[in-house]
């Protein structure tokens, strides 16, 4: 029997086409306008069609499109520069997305003990929940068996620990361990955050036997907390770190960043990426930048965030038997439902409202940084009116 599109049958996708966006908002070809938050899942940090990216991308186009790396990009420089001067990176190198951002981080690491002559340290810890992409590295760094079967062998040098288990990652450390790979706040395993201490003990662990910190901020990092990366409220500093999503704000961009230590076995022709960097993608990450560093962006990130979360909590108190648990931090929130999510986000779909499923029967809820007080409250409006058709659907019209 012939398929009924010519693309591969991959994904599960909403029966939802989308002609434009403007700020929180997509319409759709009927003209139906969709409050979103879910954002692309984390990629549209601004919102739909803002005008300071859409300018500069315009600019660009104008311009160059795609030089290679076979010569210097401004863009780059500028990009670069401006994210080392705000984190505690020296080094860059950037990419079309997250899981290349990640393969970059895990060479980076085995190289560094390689070029110090400890080859054999290649051994990468990571935790149990945990999603670092789908290429065959990052499926291997994750560790979830429904990314890996029927991909081969899974790739050798990763191994999965309890998410928050200290004793667990101690015991894990032996003479092959190269660094520890973790999410500050796991996305698709459910919204699961580190604690500001375990992101600590990591730290001094590292520090003591001489191992890596890489941090995935794929999807928490460029402000979706209300600081510019979440490792910020811990204290902490990282050797390397992969970014993605939001630094684009719409468009593929992502980079590994580094310590200049971390970064050291890094040299001329280990590493390469045809389209990394391109031209169009600097203009816009250079945008991206030029709004969530501007003053008082953050700060505005954060009191939304809060006017959300108190509300959640809210609707978690008057509808317990449709939501077991609010978790996250910032514009990255997440609801555990008590029902099955899929009936949970179907009612939300219904009241014109998107949101992303992820692990442990939650949903995410991923506003562009952009959104309003008011854009939050009509959010939870929809959000508890799609609580209430749930409930009534449970026939638990007592609850």
């Amino acid at each position: 029997m012939a398929a009924t599109t010519p693309l591969y049958d991959t994904y599960m996708r909403a029966p939802l086409r989308f002609e434009r966006g403007e700020g929180v908002w997509l319409i759709a070809e009927d003209g139906s306008r969709y409050l979103d938050f879910a954002a692309g899942v984390a990629v549209n940090s601004l919102g739909h069609a803002h005008p300071h990216l859409v300018e500069a991308l315009k600019a660009q186009a104008d311009k160059v499109w795609h030089l290679s790396n076979l010569y210097e990009i401004p863009g780059q420089e500028s990009l670069a520069r401006r994210l080392t001067a705000v984190t505690f990176a020296d080094r860059v190198f950037f990419t079309n997305s997250g899981a290349e951002a990640l393969e970059c981080a895990i060479k980076t690491a085995r190289r560094y003990h390689f070029a110090r002559g400890n080859p054999e340290k290649f051994h990468i810890i990571t935790f149990e929940g945990a999603f670092h992409g789908r290429t065959i590295a990052t499926i291997a760094a994750g560790g979830q068996q429904k990314y890996i079967e029927g991909f081969g062998p899974k790739a050798p040098g990763f191994y999965q620990v309890p998410f928050g288990d200290i004793a667990a990652v101690k015991d894990a450390i032996n003479d092959e361990t190269a660094a520890i790979l973790i999410e500050p706040i796991q996305g698709e395993g459910g919204i699961r955050s580190a604690s500001k201490e375990f992101l600590q003990e990591l730290r001094a662990l590292c520090d003591e036997f001489g191992l890596l910190l890489i941090l995935d901020e794929v999807q928490c990092g460029i402000g979706r907390t209300g600081k510019l990366f979440a490792y910020e409220w811990s204290g902490i500093r990282p050797d390397i770190m992969a970014v993605a999503k939001g630094i684009g704000g719409g468009f593929p961009l992502g980079a590994c960043l580094a310590t200049e230590e971390a970064a050291a076995g890094m040299v001329t022709g280990t590493h390469g990426s045809t389209y990394g960097g391109n031209p169009l993608a600097m203009a816009v990450g250079n945008a991206v930048l030029d709004v969530v560093l501007a003053d008082g962006f953050l700060e505005q990130v954060r009191d939304v965030a809060l006017v959300f979360r108190q509300g959640l909590a809210s609707l978690k108190d008057r509808f317990p038997n449709v939501i077991e648990e609010i978790r996250g931090d910032g514009l990255m929130l997440g609801i555990k439902a008590k029902v099955p999510s899929a009936d949970l986000l179907k009612a939300i779909r219904a009241e014109k409202l998107l949101a992303v499923p992820a692990g442990e029967n939650v949903l995410r809820l991923l506003p562009p940084l952009i959104t309003t007080a008011a854009e939050a409250r009509e959010g939870l409006a929809r959000l508890e009116r799609a609580a209430e058709a749930v409930k009534s659907n449970s026939g638990d019209a007592a609850a």
